[in-house]
Parts: C-alpha cells; sequence; structure tokens
C-alpha cells in the first residue's frame, strides 16, 4: 500500500427484507485509501456485492470516517456526531433503542468486592 494512503471506516446502510417489515442493517467496513472519496467508491462497490449476496438492497447512505488511530486494538472506528435537544433516554430510544432491534444483553460480569 501506498505509504499516502490513510485508513478509513464507511458506515453503509442496507434493506435486507421485502414486505411490510423490513429489515434494515448497518454496517461498517475498513478501507486504506488516499482520500474518503476513494474509501466511499471501494465501499460501496463492496456494499453493491453484499446486497447482492443476501438478497437485499443497498440504500446508497455511504458516511466515512477518517481514522484518526491506526486499526489496532481499542482502536476509533467510526464516530458521528448529530445535535439534538433530546433527553439521553429519549434519545436513545428514538435513534438506538427502538425494540425493533435485532440484538441479544450481554450479562454484566460479577464485581468483586
Amino acid at each position: 500500500m501506498d505509504s499516502e494512503q490513510a485508513w478509513f471506516s464507511v458506515r453503509c446502510l442496507f434493506k435486507l427484507a421485502a414486505g411490510a417489515s423490513a429489515t434494515y442493517e448497518e454496517r461498517i467496513t475498513l478501507w486504506r485509501a488516499s482520500s474518503p472519496a476513494e474509501a466511499v467508491t471501494l465501499a460501496e462497490t463492496e456494499a453493491g456485492e453484499y446486497a447482492a449476496d443476501v438478497a437485499g438492497e443497498y440504500l446508497g447512505l455511504a458516511q466515512v470516517y477518517s481514522m484518526y488511530d491506526q486499526p489496532v486494538h481499542g482502536a476509533e472506528l467510526f464516530s458521528l456526531l448529530r445535535e439534538s435537544t433530546l433527553a439521553p433516554h429519549t434519545y436513545l430510544d428514538a435513534f438506538f433503542d427502538t425494540g425493533d432491534e435485532r440484538q441479544g444483553a450481554i450479562e454484566a460480569p460479577e464485581r468483586r468486592p
């Protein structure tokens, strides 16, 4: 890879299931590229292939993040800032915990005294 290239993460959105209730997926992929535009081009090419593989639809939304940290254990992979007047609990319910997510709970580890 060219020494002028940097690491970028790109978030793309997909519609996976058809019908009255669709399943939407957000994917974050990692790219080494010379610019944010090149990273998006690479990610959107892969997004089209992924959508075809899962019989889904790429929704045409790609958000790129120029990584400050190198991809190592604990590196920040993506960051998106959004202005809101919502209280924290209401904000989480509106954007991230609507009740329709397919996710499991992780039990908290036992704390030792």
